[in-house]
């Protein structure tokens, strides 16, 4: 094995994890493929709630309850995962949480009452709130920071292949076996994924350099974390860029059908290929930068030019709106998902203005403030589309907003340095 080290210097030394090259690669993927049904599960519901709303006679308002759940525990648990995700050792976290939301989602099959099926979604949200923290912790201690954009970018592309996938065959699923069956199946079988896992991962999955310490959470440290302007500028673009996605995956099939007149079958269909682009787009956003910046490009400019002209391309659904082609809009809508070029760059400058002890907790507040604009959003939207009587002002304020974020960051992330370390490879 040869030693491989950054040539650059910063203010935060770097934890790190001495893997071999292949092995840290078979992780990545291990946490791809983790992302995939972390999103496949979290979103089956969706599919299988006129179903579910049959068999346990749910008004809309019962229906939106039940929806919810999952967001009252993920959400709430972003900060506090976070920490965890500092402290513990992740081999053991990850699977721990994976293996609670896998059974959460098989158990969910089993559900003979409201109460029980709000607690199996609860107890899903829990489990999943490790994805998003996790991931990107397990990265920060298997990469250096100029080469983490591709790695964070294909990790977290999982999560749109899981939506491509469950557009492309949960209807048939559903149709076939019955959604009892349909979330035993998908949740019990994906305990499978436990296996590679541990074979993967070394017996310590945690910073190296803590020795026999372990990260303290004090407030003073948090109110320190929040002061970061780089942390804010960044907390502000994910904002913007979590309201433009939350938006996408909430009305994109509703408007299909509702605007383009087509079927709930065809809506799907539709409604996936955008996600197919902004998946690709992920890791390809990352490994463009990543390349950049071993070639000698300035880190932080690149990354911010990089997500920039991502956000711009926000802008192509406006037009999408108005054309009075469902195809030109389909194609327009995709090239707005180009936006998916930012997530990894949006990531690894996160990752930048915080401590690596921090990276953890850093991250919790990170989706806990996207989730915000999760929760917010759909309510926005459908007042405006009620008041308007028009998906079109809609369309505009998430494009707008998306774009207009770009410049936080630009003009409150300053320059952030690359961190060193070694590592075998």
């Amino acid at each position: 094995m040869s030693t491989q080290s950054a040539a650059t210097s910063g203010p935060y030394p770097e934890p790190g994890l001495n893997v071999t090259n292949a092995r840290r690669w078979t992780i990545v993927w291990l946490l791809f493929a983790a992302s995939l049904i972390n999103y496949f599960d979290r979103q089956t519901l969706a599919y299988a709630l006129p179903l579910l709303a049959k068999d346990f006679h749910l008004d809309k308002a019962m229906q939106g309850l039940v929806v919810s759940a999952f967001f009252w525990t993920y959400t709430s648990l972003q900060i506090p995962i976070g920490l965890c995700a500092d402290r513990f050792n992740m081999r053991w976290l990850y699977a721990g949480a994976f293996a609670l939301w896998s059974l959460a989602q098989g158990l969910t099959g089993f559900a003979g009452s409201v109460v029980m099926l709000l607690g199996c979604r609860m107890l899903l949200g829990i489990g999943e709130s490790i994805y998003l923290v996790g991931g990107t912790k397990v990265v920060s201690l298997l990469f250096p920071l100029s080469q983490r954009g591709l790695p964070c970018g294909l990790f977290d592309a999982g999560t749109r292949t899981g939506l491509v996938l469950e557009g492309l065959t949960i209807g048939w699923l559903l149709q076939t076996f019955g959604w009892r069956t349909t979330f035993a199946v998908v949740g019990f079988a994906a305990l499978v994924w436990l296996l590679p896992w541990f074979l993967a991962t070394p017996a310590q999955v945690r910073d190296n350099s803590a020795g026999a310490e372990r990260p303290r959470f004090t407030w003073a440290q948090f109110a320190a974390l929040l002061r970061n302007p780089d942390l804010l500028g960044v907390l502000l673009g994910f904002f913007c860029f979590d309201y433009y996605w939350y938006f996408l995956i909430t009305w994109l099939p509703s408007y299909f059908v509702d605007v383009r007149h087509v079927t709930i079958l065809e809506a799907g269909i539709r409604a996936s290929l955008p996600f197919l682009v902004f998946g690709v787009c992920q890791p390809l956003g990352g490994w463009i930068a990543d390349r950049l910046i071993r070639q000698g490009w300035d880190p932080a400019p690149t990354r911010k030019a990089i997500i920039s002209l991502a956000f711009l391309s926000g802008l192509l659904i406006i037009p999408a709106a108005s054309t009075t082609s469902k195809d030109v809009a389909l194609l327009l809508i995709m090239g707005g998902c180009l936006v998916g070029l930012s997530t990894a760059n949006q990531m690894v400058l996160l990752q930048g203005c915080t401590p690596p002890k921090q990276i953890g907790l850093a991250v919790g507040v990170y989706n806990s403030v996207g989730n915000i604009a999760g929760m917010f959003q759909p309510i926005i939207t459908g007042f405006v589309i009620k008041l308007t009587g028009s998906y079109t002002p809609a369309f505009v304020l998430a494009a707008a907003m998306l774009a207009a974020s770009s410049l936080s960051y630009w003009f409150i992330v300053g320059e952030l340095k690359e961190a060193s370390r070694g590592r075998d490879t």
